[in-house]
């Protein structure tokens, strides 16, 4: 038995904007696999309620398949395949699109912001946890089936409001990155902390081929080596990361690391600056914290990034015989570049929109001028 376009699942935003789907996203796709049939046989237990299991061979044989993905989009064609117990192949067919239909229905209502539980048994929504978790601001999977057309959103809003909507859940997991030192690292036991910039400390699991970075990053924590650690966080109910599951990546970080030092500057209180100084707004470095580290290229010389005591940001390179800044305001979003020639005594002055990219391409060019156009 085949059961074309069982499920189709696909995904949006930027990312997935060259119509690929990324490997990472088939392991959500087996999850699904395995929540499908979970629902299925409670669905069955729900109308005979004499039983205490579902039947043998149940969901033997039976199995989702990615079979295609549609030309121009990066969406996944899924079927469901193989034979039900012969006693009763239409009923069991039946189970599981009414299972996909409650799955489907209920990542809805969770998009709506309206009860989950209406759709799927709490003990279903911890499956959520492996679904979605690798998905960023801005994506989605969308599900649409052969009843519904009008597809339902999977989002990280969404997926949160489905894992919570369960009592029983106390954490959950999602990608996140994290900047900070190693001040201690257990071969033994292979784990290491992990200090936040806000000098919280959580641990991780070091798995081999990240060990030998993990120690270089403990062998500086004196000097302030801060590394960049991506993997799977476990959070709690209030969003507060507890520590990491897993590792993926671990970078070390240079000394003059952009996202870092901005990190650094939204712990200021009022009057860091000997009882003076204004801290930075939070929403000033939400913007710059996205703009600065996508705009300038590593490439280019890294600058000194300073709080101001107006609570502003201020970004200083030596270049050559040039003493050149960037004076940004964090509520108008402008910045004024100022360059100091130590030679001749020559300046040069400029205000930029830096909401506009055209501002930054000039930045950019500025900068390599300096270095006598070597990155």
């Amino acid at each position: 038995m085949e059961v074309d376009r069982f499920l189709m699942p696909k995904l949006t935003g930027r990312r997935f904007e060259g119509h690929a789907i990324p490997l990472e996203f088939l392991k959500d796709l087996a999850v699904f696999e395995e929540l499908i049939l979970e629902v299925a046989k409670a669905k069955f237990l729900d109308d005979h309620p004499g039983r205490k299991r579902s039947p043998r061979g149940f969901t033997e044989g039976i199995e989702l398949k990615l079979t295609a993905i549609e030309e121009g989009s990066a969406l996944a064609i899924i079927s469901l395949s193989g034979a039900v117990d012969s006693l009763f192949p239409t009923k069991g067919q039946t189970y599981f699109e009414h299972a996909r239909e409650s799955i489907v229905g209920a990542i809805s209502a969770a998009e709506l912001n309206e009860p989950v539980t209406a759709h799927l048994p709490e003990r279903a929504l911890a499956y959520f946890d492996r679904i979605g978790r690798s998905l960023r601001d801005g994506e989605a999977i969308e599900l649409t089936t052969p009843q519904r057309q009008e597809p339902a959103k999977l989002t990280k809003a969404s997926r949160r409001r489905l894992i919570l909507a369960s009592n029983a859940v106390k954490e959950l997991t999602e990608v996140t990155s994290v900047r900070g030192l190693v001040p201690a690292a257990d071969q033994d036991s292979m784990t290491c902390e992990v200090q936040l910039t806000d000098g919280r400390k959580i641990k991780a699991p070091i798995a081999a081929e990240h060990l030998e970075t993990i120690l270089e990053a403990f062998n500086g924590y004196r000097i302030g080596l801060r590394a960049l650690l991506q993997g799977i966080g476990r959070f709690n109910r209030n969003e507060r990361l507890l520590g990491f599951e897993s590792l993926e990546d671990i970078v070390i970080l240079d000394p003059l690391d952009i996202s870092a030092r901005l990190d650094e500057m939204r712990i200021l209180k009022s009057g860091w600056l000997e009882g003076r100084g204004s801290p930075p707004s939070s929403e000033g470095m939400d913007w710059l914290s996205r703009t600065f580290p996508s705009e300038y290229p590593e490439e280019l010389p890294l600058p000194h990034l300073y709080p101001t005591e107006e609570g502003n940001v201020r970004a200083e390179w030596s270049l050559e015989y040039n003493e050149a800044s960037l004076e940004i305001d964090l509520a108008t979003h402008e910045g004024e570049w100022h360059v100091l020639n130590l030679e001749t005594d020559e300046e040069d002055v400029i205000k930029w929109n830096l909401d506009e990219s055209e501002s930054w391409r000039q930045l950019r060019d500025k900068v390599q001028l300096l270095t006598g156009g070597r990155a």
